[in-house]
Formats: C-alpha cells, structure tokens, sequence
C-alpha cells in the first residue's frame, strides 16, 4: 500500500492528518506528516523527511503531499522524489489527502493524477459547485 507523507509549515500537516481520523474514525496506517517550523534547518527538516519516508514507505511507493511550491516544505518534499517510487504534489488540501488514503492500491502514478484532479476540483465557488467536487 502506498504511504502518503505531509510536508507542510507548522501545523498544517498534523492538523490535516487529525482530520483524516475525524473522517475514517482511525488514524490511517502508513501516514506520517512532518511540521517545518519557522527558521528550521532545512537539512535537519530533510533528515526527518528521511525517517519518516523510510518508517511508512513499504515498497509500494509513496506520496509526498506538499503546502506551497517554492517554499521550505516542498523544497524538502522534492529532495525526496524518485521516478516511479516517490512522486511529490503541491497545494495539498484535505480532499487531496482523503482521495489519496482511500485509493493507495493504484499504481503510484495513477494515484498521483486522481489526487492531482481532485485538489483541483475540490475549489469551488459554493454557489456553483462542480459535480466531481460533490
């Protein structure tokens, strides 16, 4: 099964991970989030990335969900990617997370373009909702 790993600014991704257990009633297996606080070493932010990309990666690849391209988080997230075993997206939203866990069984690279479509369908004006973001 895939892991999904959060790297976000401080506290984005827990608080994203929390959410997902409001939703499933657990917490998922095989997630990991990682809070880069303000003025952390980068290096120090890309060795714990590390750990914890080992800790719920189990060979089936692994999804790397980041807050802002260009910023700390993603640069950290984009070290870790790899052609076919570690894909990274930016912009992550809750919608993208849910999609992710409930579909860790495609291949990597499928599930990279559902989560992808998801994350952009789910902004929406509330007055006009599209149907893929009901």
């Amino acid at each position: 099964m895939i892991g999904v790993l959060v790297i976000s600014h401080e506290p984005l991704g827990t608080a994203l991970i929390r959410a997902t257990r409001h939703v499933f009633g657990r917490l998922p297996a095989q997630l990991a989030a990682l809070d880069v606080i303000p003025d952390e070493d980068p290096e120090a932010a890309y060795r714990a990335a590390c750990e914890l990309a080992l800790r719920i990666n189990d060979g089936s690849g692994l999804l790397v969900l980041t807050d802002c391209f260009g910023a700390t988080p993603s640069r950290v997230a984009i070290r870790l990617a790899q052609p076919q075993r570690v894909q990274v997206l930016a912009g992550v939203n809750l919608p993208m997370l849910l999609k992710a866990l409930g579909n860790r069984r495609m291949e990597l690279s499928e599930l990279v373009a559902a989560v992808s479509a998801t994350g952009q369908h789910a902004i929406c004006e509330m007055a006009n909702p599209s149907k893929e973001a009901a």
